[in-house]
């Protein structure tokens, strides 16, 4: 008796049935958003991501996507906790607040006096060019509320390089990732902050190590969760005030040590 090829015509209708049973398996649609999706499919979804984001780290839209499958539920949940358990993390639970150039008026901003939170993050939107519409819509966590917290992160995100002043610059988004990661636990802050850095040059890889690393680790791990802070009530606070409430130190300019560096070569 000849072997069974497997030719297209006995792999195509079990792939047909492993797909429907998955989704058939999926969770309902939980909000608005929601794309759902079984723990087969989220590997699937997280292995792709990752492996496209690593050599094309400027797709942002498969970062998100790696960002909410790796996202298990039960470090989504602790997060939500942390929030609960802060009088300001529950009333941002509450209100749902959006971050975007409209909430929050982005060119009134410029106008706030010099060192203040709302300035020093317009003039960051501004020097580094990007803009707090273009984060995308949560779509694969389930659970509804903490969909929305990592939302949240996402939005904050931008606020997090203002008040420690890193540049979007590979090296400032990788040094971010670290600090993330300590404060947050979101796997993958922690997984772009490990496997990047193998994308960068020797020196870099030094800047980060030597430098960076230890003052993301320390302050991450140290300050209170940047997830309670309820940016839009506080945009005339000083910045510096801010930062010893939070218990962040400033890291050496990352643009001025790159320029220093290249001056001497």
């Amino acid at each position: 008796m000849r072997p069974r090829v497997l030719t297209s015509t006995y792999i195509l209708p079990s792939v047909r049935l492993l797909k429907r049973d998955y989704t058939y398996n999926a969770p309902t649609q939980n909000y608005p958003s929601h794309v759902p999706t079984n723990l087969f499919q989220k590997l699937f979804l997280a292995a792709g991501s990752g492996i496209y984001s690593f050599f094309d780290p400027t797709r942002a839209d498969l970062i998100a996507t790696l960002g909410e499958t790796t996202a298990l539920p039960f470090l989504m949940e602790r997060l939500r906790d942390i929030m609960l358990s802060d009088p300001t993390g529950r009333r941002i639970l509450r209100d749902r607040p959006r971050i975007t150039s409209s909430s929050i008026h982005i060119d009134r901003l410029l106008d706030y006096p010099e060192n203040t939170i709302g300035r020093t993050y317009a003039e960051w939107l501004k020097r580094e060019g990007v803009s707090p519409d273009t984060r995308a819509r949560v779509r694969y966590i389930d659970d509804e509320e903490c969909a929305y917290v990592m939302q949240r992160y996402r939005e904050c995100h931008d606020f997090y390089h203002a008040i420690t002043g890193l540049p979007i610059i590979i090296e400032g988004e990788i040094a971010l990732k670290m600090f993330e990661f300590a404060n947050t636990m979101i796997p993958m802050t922690g997984i772009g902050a490990v496997l990047a850095p193998l994308r960068l040059k020797p020196k870099q890889r030094e800047r980060l190590r030597t430098i960076y690393f230890p003052w993301a680790i320390k302050n991450g791990a140290s300050s209170k969760p940047l997830i309670n802070v309820y940016w839009e009530e506080i945009l005339h606070q000083d910045v510096q005030d801010l930062r010893d409430e939070l218990g962040i130190e400033k890291p050496p300019d990352l643009r001025e040590l790159r320029k220093k560096r290249i001056s001497r070569l």
